[in-house]
């Protein structure tokens, strides 16, 4: 199924973007129809929040949490400078943006919305040789040009896989993704998602270790309020995010692949190896 090309501008004044989200306004709103899924949520500006697909970079803000801010400030600044976006100035929280040399030009590819009304897009810079409103057939060599595929490929982002990413496309992203990890690029170095870390307080993962989001927000929902990681693995049963296996085609749940053993908490296999489903 080929994706919808919509041409507009970016947008952060007056908002908090991170790595893997930013606002845009389509040039076109009645682009914003052709998308499957609910209808986009866009604000009185016609600002509309995107999700950058198969991307999780490190928070800078979750629930008053966040993860190390060297890490998650350098992939948002990849992010806006990617997209041309200059002088950006923060509030006194550090969070949200008051000025910026921001609109600036861009498109996004979308098939369809995610349950909290974003699209789901990958996300480029300048303008395209097609004409707004587009169907386009998105293949390897084009993804290579996203802030997407150069997030995973300068290890700024971990690979983040949901269902309806195309196999060819998954497959590019996770060589990417490999090639940063044995380089030690970016976040990589400092990661311990599969080694291993121990979280004996919550400060241990918003301060300390670099870990996938995923597990990180799941781990502040947990234990944000305080208390002891050891109840963990319960969590996660009770509050499932199913996935599937991609080393044997199985359905299951996140659960299956943490450990938790005397306040260490592991993720048993790489990140790219899981596609989560979509869950309301």
């Amino acid at each position: 199924m080929p994706f919808t090309l919509i041409k507009g501008t970016y947008h952060v004044v007056g908002y908090q973007p991170d790595g893997d989200s930013i606002r845009f306004k389509a040039d076109h709103p009645s682009h914003w129809d052709r998308l499957e899924g609910p209808a986009v949520e866009r604000n009185a500006k016609d600002h509309v929040q995107l999700r950058i697909e198969a991307i999780d970079t490190l928070e800078t803000h979750y629930k008053g949490f966040h993860q190390p801010l060297d890490l998650a400030t350098q992939a948002m600044d990849f992010l806006l400078d990617g997209l041309g976006i200059k002088n950006v100035q923060f509030g006194p929280s550090g969070i949200s943006v008051v000025s910026a040399q921001d609109g600036t030009r861009g498109y996004i590819l979308a098939r369809h919305t995610e349950a909290n009304r974003r699209p789901v897009s990958f996300v480029y810079a300048g303008n395209s040789p097609e004409a707004d409103g587009a169907s386009v057939v998105l293949r390897s060599p084009r993804l290579k040009s996203s802030l997407n595929y150069k997030s995973v490929a300068a290890g700024l982002a971990y690979p983040t896989y949901y269902e309806g990413l195309f196999y060819d496309l998954r497959e590019t992203l996770t060589e990417a993704a490999e090639a940063a990890r044995k380089n030690n690029w970016g976040l990589w170095p400092r990661d311990r998602t599969n080694k291993g870390f121990k979280v004996p307080n919550v400060s241990a993962v918003t301060d300390t270790h670099v870990i996938l989001p995923k597990l990180f927000r799941r781990i502040v929902s947990f234990i944000g309020a305080g208390g002891s990681i050891a109840g963990f693995k319960q969590y996660l049963e009770a509050y499932p995010d199913p996935v599937l296996d991609l080393s044997n085609g199985h359905f299951t749940n996140l659960d299956s692949f943490v450990q938790v053993t005397n306040k260490r908490v592991r993720l048993t296999v790489a990140p790219e190896r899981l596609v989560f489903q979509e869950t309301a």
